[in-house]
């Protein structure tokens, strides 16, 4: 085992010493199923004959206020307006409203969570207080795959407390779900929203339009100590994304110019059937367990059509430059000679998550028991399919060519075309290898598909014991320990898709190397690319080309490609903690809090295989791993220094655990012909880094909340500074690995250089050889105008500004050399806001989400991640509703919601230069009608 055995190494001085220090001067926060958070005593649910269940935004925003007041620690809270109905149409959406996160959006619809400028990486998601599998290659939760519908609570922990698992670096979300014996009536609620994109669809084979219909069930039995939650959601939800997207901007004709591009019309059906169920069960007030259950069966299907264009003579385009209007940016050139790729692509993904936690927590009158254990898994299958057409094959200078000018634009699309040829002539389109991309291979390349496999399962159970103590400070002692076991795996599959009815070798007088496209594939022309000025193109369903046998597939162990890495990764963690919970006066001043830490000791593993790729090239299975430890001290302070003033303070260690594809021990090799680098060696290789250590953190917070109007409003200012140590650096050339297997492979003369020099090599991938800082400050409000005047009752404000800075230091330690870089999603403002008004059943709010430019992810060739600097945002969306009160229509809802209402675009540019713009993408505006009835 490797202990790290220094403390300063461990524990940092700051939150360490903080919190030894004030142990001596000495927490109450709402349920959560999964363990006993700081100051929770009461195993019972709250009384709830008499309740008034009040809904609409104006509770939830009361709600979620309160949720904030009672918290332990420095945390941010929303709540549905009603069973079934959050304020936003998405789970990401509502969480991007709150203070200190911003979304980013990923076809068209929030996603990606930051937290406290911290990228999805360093959070953590759970549901009812438990870890939540991921169904990608990392740890970050799709949003998605949760309907919104059957959330009835959620909480941002920015500062973590000995108890909470699985924490992450930047902050853990906990996302809750109805607890059927705190409602305390019966409850049946159903709803549906029909939802559309202002232009309909874009690809004749999906829709423009979907829906969404919920219906929950809530109800006690048994004198009220039993109780039952149910809720369905079902979704097919569109949207439509307009993109373009560039390879690039040389300036080898010595002025610059667009090297290429791929602009496509991308259509998303995202159909949805989530479940959830909880039995609730409380024989006596002592005594309460539960058994949650969800599940989540979530599809996607995006067909894509564009047309790619090589146009860089310098690039090998086979293109001539015949106009430009001059400058070292020229706004307008022609191209000649242009023999462009028409493309067919179409992305299918299916995923099926499931949730299972068990909960029962007993008290008598000295000590409170919890023992909970969870579930839950994920897998998914993504199939990515390229399909090429085009004038001919290789791009030969005897079929027809195009001649294409483009101008640059002021706003909007940073480029308008014009063009001469027609692509949706089938009779001069056809399937193809356009530009003999597979000619290097020996294979006619008319497509590629990417089949990817990825599971992933989580094991977990802890236990608590609580102790209540008459004491003057310290008002509970907690201990538990906590046990998980995670496994996720990968298997991908890559083919060359080829031509049918022959040799599919270029080189071979049999080979077919055009073919017409099969009428029972074909659909109707579209006009993909007009809103760059381009004309219709053909269009066809790739899938069917395989179905029909139009297609035949080659794995890519029979090139010279690399062989993708499939590979596992085991994850075994054992935390215990220790937690005290204080409650007392300073003098005058109400102070409670807690203080505790947490030892945590992992054991990762990961398997798979190392190989150079290519033809019959060996694959040598390999497993690597490591364990170490860490300490994790936490502290938060309450002072309750005015009537409805508080004054929080926090210290604290965090981690957060890599990605874990970054974690997975198979690599790709290369052999040179020569020694190079400063091992002197022939060999190199690709790949993760099984030994790689957490993120770590060491946080200091400060907090001052101010409550008013009957709890209705608020004001809260809040700054935070975070020292990040083991940063994840994804692209160092750091870690050293053996490549004896290689050596039967070998040539004669790379042996005599193996002999004189040695087997060992670099692999290229991550580590933490990385560190810096994160500061920010937060101010955030609510404010009910009717406090002012009973004039504007009803009326009121939420807002929040959150400013951030980050200074993140890479060190390149084979070359001894550092750089300076920005953190992955990290935005220096963030500006969310909203006006309502709710009064007499009638609701109306406008939202307002802004975020400054940002380090974004995106997915490239291969499933590759690469990062680029974005725009700023601004993104309004609206919502008007009826709630009736009375009468024959007594519970019924009618709402209408407009979503990106400026049609505002996301776009990302290169070399820190706005007009090297990348990535330029449309969704257009989204609309939703809909209704409730509570019954």
């Amino acid at each position: 085992m490797n202990f790290r055995t220094k403390l300063s190494q461990s524990v940092s001085a700051t939150a360490f010493t903080v919190a030894l220090v004030t142990l001596a001067a000495p927490a109450v926060v709402y349920a959560q199923e999964a363990t006993v958070e700081p100051g929770d005593q009461d195993v019972s649910e709250e009384e709830t004959q008499n309740v008034i269940i009040v809904s609409g935004y104006r509770q939830a925003l009361e709600t979620s206020i309160n949720l904030k007041r009672e918290s332990p620690v420095i945390a941010e809270a929303f709540s549905s307006e009603d069973i079934g109905k959050l304020p936003d149409v998405s789970i990401a959406e509502t969480l991007g409203r709150l203070p200190g996160l911003a979304v980013q959006r990923i076809n068209g619809r929030a996603q990606s969570l930051s937290v406290r400028g911290l990228g999805p990486d360093y959070s953590t998601s759970l549901l009812n207080g438990r870890e939540l599998v991921s169904s990608g290659d990392n740890r970050a939760v799709e949003y998605d795959q949760y309907p919104s519908e059957l959330i009835d609570q959620g909480v941002v922990y920015k500062t973590p407390y000995a108890g909470l698992i699985g924490q992450g670096l930047a902050g853990t979300v906990d996302l809750r779900t109805i607890r059927p014996l705190s409602k305390g009536e019966r409850i049946v609620s159903v709803a549906g929203r029909l939802e559309f994109n202002e232009g309909g669809s874009l690809n004749p084979d999906l829709k423009g339009w979907g829906y969404r219909a919920t219906g929950t069930y809530v109800d006690q039995f048994a004198d009220d100590t039993l109780g039952v939650a149910l809720g369905l959601a079902v979704q097919s939800s569109p949207s439509q994304i307009e993109r373009f997207n560039a390879w690039g901007y040389p300036d080898d004709a010595g002025y610059m110019v667009l090297g290429g591009m791929k602009p496509f019309s991308k259509s998303v059906d995202l159909d949805r059937v989530g479940a959830f169920g909880t039995i609730e069960w409380e024989p006596s007030p002592d005594w309460n367990t539960s058994v949650d259950l969800f599940y989540a069966d979530y599809r996607e299907r995006i067909p894509m059509r564009g047309i790619e264009f090589p146009l860089n003579p310098g690039w090998g385009a086979s293109t001539t430059i015949t106009d430009n209007s001059g400058g070292d940016f020229p706004d307008s050139v022609t191209f000649a000679n242009v023999q462009p790729v028409v493309r067919n692509d179409y992305d299918r993904k299916d995923t099926e998550t499931f949730a299972a936690g068990w909960n029962t927590k007993y008290e008598n009158d000295d000590i409170l028991l919890n023992l909970d254990v969870s579930y839950s898994k994920a897998d998914r299958r993504l199939q990515q399919i390229e399909s090429y057409s085009g004038f001919g094959y290789g791009a030969s200078s005897s079929d027809p060519s195009d001649t294409v000018t483009y101008t640059r634009s002021d706003s909007g699309f940073p480029f308008q075309f014009s063009n001469t040829a027609d692509y949706s002539d089938t009779s001069t389109i056809v399937l193809t290898d356009p530009r003999g991309w597979g000619g290097g291979r020996n294979i006619v390349q008319t497509g590629f598909i990417n089949d990817t496999m990825t599971k992933d399962e989580l094991w977990s159970a802890r236990g608590e014991i609580v102790g209540k103590l008459e004491h003057p400070f310290v008002k509970q002692l907690v201990a538990g320990i906590a046990y998980s076991d995670r496994t996720k795996t990968r298997d991908i599959t890559q083919n060359f898709l080829s031509l049918s009815g022959g040799s599919i070798n270029p080189n071979d007088p049999n080979a077919v190397l055009e073919m017409p496209i099969p009428a029972d594939a074909l659909l109707s022309p579209i006009d993909s690319l007009g809103f760059l000025g381009f004309g219709p193109q053909v269009a066809y369903n790739p899938f069917t080309l395989i179905e029909n046998g139009t297609y035949v597939l080659t794995d890519i162990q029979s090139s010279d490609l690399p062989f993708p890495g499939d590979w596992s990764v085991n994850e075994k963690v054992w935390t215990g903690y220790m937690r005290a919970d204080l409650d007392t006066d300073l003098g005058s001043v109400p102070m409670t809090g807690n203080i505790g830490v947490q030892v945590v000791f992992t054991d990762q593993s990961s398997s798979g295989f190392d190989s150079p790729g290519g033809i019959n090239a060996v694959r040598t299975p390999v497993t690597s791993g490591d364990e170490y430890a860490h300490l994790l001290p936490s502290m938060s302070l309450n002072f309750e220094v005015a009537p409805d003033t508080k004054v929080r303070f926090g210290a604290a260690r965090t981690l957060a655990r890599p990605r874990m594809d970054q974690l997975n021990a198979s690599s790709n090799a290369s052999v040179a012909t020569q020694p190079q680098g400063a091992l002197n060696s022939i060999f190199s290789a690709s790949g993760g880094n099984p030994k790689l250590r957490p993120y770590l953190a060491d946080s200091v917070d400060l907090s001052f909340e101010h409550y008013f109007a009957g709890g209705e409003g608020y004001i809260a200012i809040a700054g935070y500074y975070k020292w990040l140590d083991d940063f994840v650096n994804p692209n160092a050339v750091s870690v050293v690995r053996d490549f004896s297997y290689l050596i039967p492979t070998l040539s004669n003369e790379q042996r005599a250089i193996v002999d004189a020099t040695t087997t060992l090599g670099f692999v290229s991938g991550p580590d933490n050889a990385a560190d810096g800082t994160i500061k920010g400050i937060e101010v955030s409000t609510a404010i009910p105008f009717g406090m002012f005047s009973d004039a504007l009752d009803g009326f009121g404000f939420q807002t929040s500004i959150a400013y951030t800075e980050s200074n993140l230091t890479v060190y390149d330690t084979v070359n001894d050399t550092s750089f300076q870089s920005d953190v992955p999603g990290l935005s220096k403002w963030v500006v969310n806001s909203t006006a309502f008004f709710e009064k007499g059943g009638f609701e109306a709010r406008v939202s307002h989400r802004y975020r400054s430019s940002f380090l974004a992810e995106f997915i490239g060739i291969s499933a590759s991640r690469q990062f680029r600097q974005t725009y700023a945002e601004s993104i309004f969306d609206a919502q008007v509703g009826y709630r009736f009160q009375s009468g024959a229509l007594d519970g019924l809802s009618l709402t209408v919601q407009a979503l990106n209402l400026t049609d505002e675009p996301f776009v990302s540019y290169q070399n820190a230069d706005r007009d090297q713009v990348i990535d330029y993408e449309r969704y257009g505006r989204t609309y939703l009608v809909g209704a409730s009835y509570r019954f």
